[in-house]
């Protein structure tokens, strides 16, 4: 069985057709056939049901997919395994991570580590939990940072911490100046959240939102459903809702008073920061570096933080509660 085959094979699947798998690898579309059509009979199969729209994977088509991209991925940890040879502070990485990551002092240290190291190639993918940890598991990516724990058998997960939320609201919201709010004050106010990923689920940090509200007694309320963190933050700053937000994701925004938190003792939560890596694949010198920098991330403790704490804790004995 010949490798380019395989790759084929799997290339048809990722860019949805032949044609675009024959523009990925640099291939006339007849190639690309004739490489199915070899691999089909290797196999003793066929892989795809042919239409004019493209190919629709067969049982057997499906069957293999998961072993073939195993192998791929295996012939690339062998790849670099002999370029770390030569170099241990050089190479590709590439890193995936949940997209709201990226407005926090993660991109900071990042942006040391590229310093540092300018030999490294550090290539960033952002994806929601589901798609970094499917995108380490098939070797498209060296490492990923999610939400939550994957306990998939070809996975490491290693929680780095557990990132505190921070219920924020505009700063003329009524409540922003009050030492403490209990839930049964908030009836009737919207949350601002993630919706569902596209094709079904739940993305952990939205789940753990959800939960977080209702174990705090926190009465019913609509749910305005904004997929960007970004967009999340200016909606709560024009006062269209409240928010729960990962803590390290706000400091800006507290320190240019464009947000306000709310002291709310009763709504405790975290989502825990996880590392996922690929069970027995090799890491480069250039990769373990990067591991390096993202175990040593979480150790800064943010403004947000302490106002999630400080939130958590509510008013000091020395002033009175509202």
């Amino acid at each position: 069985m010949e490798l380019d085959h395989v790759e084929a094979f799997v290339a048809i699947v990722r860019k949805g057709g032949f044609t675009r798998a024959a523009a990925a690898l640099h291939l006339s579309q007849p190639a690309i056939s004739r490489r199915v059509r070899l691999l089909e009979h290797e196999v003793g199969a066929p892989l795809f049901e042919r239409s004019r729209s493209g190919g629709v994977l067969t049982d057997a088509g499906r069957a293999f997919l998961a072993p073939a991209e195993a192998l791929l991925a295996a012939l690339r940890d062998a790849l670099e395994a002999v370029a770390a040879l030569q170099s241990a502070d050089r190479g590709a990485v590439t890193l995936a991570l949940v997209g709201t990551l990226a407005g926090t002092p993660l991109t900071t240290a990042l942006r040391r580590f590229r310093d540092a190291h300018p030999a490294v190639d550090l290539r960033l993918r952002t994806a929601l939990s589901a798609e970094v940890s499917a995108l380490v598991r098939r070797g498209d990516a060296t490492l990923g940072l999610r939400y939550g724990v994957d306990s998939h058998p070809d996975l490491l997960s290693t929680t780095l911490h557990d990132e505190p939320l921070v219920p924020v609201c505009a700063p003329h919201h009524r409540l922003a100046r009050a030492r403490r709010v209990r839930p049964a004050a908030l009836a009737g106010e919207r949350w601002i959240t993630f919706p569902p990923p596209v094709g079904g689920g739940v993305e952990p940090s939205a789940a753990v939102v959800e939960r977080s509200l209702a174990a705090s007694g926190m009465p019913p309320g609509e749910r305005v459903l904004i997929d960007s963190l970004t967009a999340q933050k200016r909606m709560v700053e024009a006062g269209f809702g409240l928010a729960l937000l990962q803590a390290s994701s706000v400091d800006e925004e507290l320190r240019a008073g464009t947000l306000a938190v709310l002291p709310i003792p009763a709504l405790r939560a975290t989502v825990p920061i996880v590392l996922i890596q690929r069970r027995r694949a090799f890491l480069s010198g250039a990769a373990r570096a990067v591991l390096a920098v993202l175990s040593s991330w979480p150790g800064a403790r943010s403004r947000g933080a302490q106002a999630a704490r400080a939130a958590h804790a509510g008013p000091s004995r020395s002033r009175p509660s509202r």
